[in-house]
Parts: structure tokens; C-alpha cells; sequence
């Protein structure tokens, strides 16, 4: 496996949510954001209301080698799938510093909740997790000196 992608989910806030990852991660939307209305016709896409055709089918924001995607879910084009936020997705990001791991902490868990305050654990140098003001859990994680020896 070369790198790992993350998909999210949303119910009507994927534009607001990656909104906010592009100002706390940067970088730029890779396509810009594709809106169902954008989708190619098809005889298998059920007819959509105006305002289902203006919710985001589709965007990705690099981080580094990965990509964060996400969707808002409309339920007539998932047969029925809905939406459950919170616990259902976690998303761990390993870090470069001690630094950079405070800072994503301060900025993911503004207007969310902090669970674990970064702090040194028996597995990393600087370890924090929060949950942000979307309902995504995060861990952020700096191994640092505390790495395991490569055999």
C-alpha cells in the first residue's frame, strides 16, 4: 500500500468542513469542489431537488502524501445510507514536531472539544486528541525519540 486516503461524510457541511481543513492544513482543493449538478447525466442518478444538486459530490485536499476527501450523502443516491457523525471516523495524523503537533491540536479542537491535551506518552513524545467543530475525531501524534528500532 502506498499512502492512505481518508473519506468523510457529511450531511450538508462538506463544503464548510473542508473549508476549515484548507485553513488549518493549506494547500487547495485538487479539482476545486464538484457539486452533483456537476456529475455527468446518468439513467442511474435518481432525479435531485435543487437543493441536493448544489451539495459537494466530491472534494479532495492534499496532506502531504494522502488525501482527505469527503461528500455530503444524499440518501436517494446511497440507498438509504445515512450519515452518522462522531465516532465512526478517527483520524490520526503523525506529525514532523512537538510544535506542529500544539498547533493542529489548538486549530482542530477551536470551536470542538479537546479529549486529551497534548501530552508525552509511553509511545510519543507529544500526543493529544480532540474531537473538532464538525464531529471528527482526531489524534495527533509525535513519535519523535520514542519510535520503535527499525529490524
Amino acid at each position: 500500500m502506498k499512502t492512505v486516503n481518508i473519506y468523510l461524510n457529511f450531511e450538508g457541511t462538506t463544503e464548510a468542513a473542508f473549508n476549515f481543513y484548507k485553513s488549518v492544513f493549506g494547500g487547495e482543493f485538487m479539482g476545486g469542489i464538484m457539486r452533483y449538478k456537476d456529475f455527468p447525466p446518468s439513467e442511474d442518478m435518481p432525479p435531485l431537488s435543487e437543493a441536493e444538486k448544489n451539495l459537494v459530490g466530491h472534494v479532495s485536499l492534499p496532506l502531504g502524501k494522502q488525501i482527505l476527501m469527503g461528500t455530503d450523502i444524499v440518501e436517494s443516491l446511497c440507498n438509504g445510507h445515512k450519515t452518522v457523525m462522531g465516532n465512526n471516523v478517527l483520524l490520526t495524523l503523525e506529525t514532523d514536531s512537538i510544535e506542529e503537533t500544539e498547533t493542529l491540536f489548538g486549530k482542530l479542537s477551536e470551536g470542538g472539544q479537546p479529549l486529551m491535551p497534548p501530552a508525552e506518552t509511553f509511545w510519543a513524545e507529544k500526543f493529544g486528541s480532540c474531537t473538532d467543530k464538525f464531529g471528527v475525531h482526531w489524534q495527533l501524534n509525535y513519535t519523535g525519540s520514542k519510535a520503535p528500532e527499525q529490524m
